[in-house]
């Protein structure tokens, strides 16, 4: 089955994504142009973020000095991958998955304890 892909079918404008189809459309400033009047000032698109107080002091507290992550354990790990010595340690990754579980669910169980 072949699927059309045309300018005027709602698949074919959004198949080019969103640059394609702003292409396809005309701007408010040239439609105004074309009318003979002056397009207002557009306003940058988005949404305002307000972050508490408490949302600040934790992103500072985690960005004080630490890394994502450590470049010399990454080129470690690439030259033991590189050269066949790489190890995976599957009970450090289960206990940690199982940890990571239990948190989840805590955390969407509410206190954790068993309900009756």
């Amino acid at each position: 089955m072949k699927v059309e892909s045309s300018p005027d079918s709602y698949i074919g404008s959004v198949a080019g994504g969103p640059q394609k189809a702003a292409e396809q459309r005309p701007t408010a400033g040239a439609e105004a142009a074309a009318a003979g009047v002056a397009a207002p000032r557009a306003q940058p698109a988005g949404v305002q973020v307000t972050l508490s107080s408490a949302t600040r002091e934790v992103s500072a507290a985690g960005s004080a000095g630490s890394e994502v992550f450590n470049a010399e354990k990454v080129e470690a790990m690439k030259l033991a991958i590189a050269n066949d010595t790489f190890q995976v340690n599957a009970e450090a990754i289960a206990d940690k998955m199982l940890s990571n579980a239990a948190e989840m669910l805590g955390a969407v169980g509410g206190s954790g304890a068993a309900k009756a």
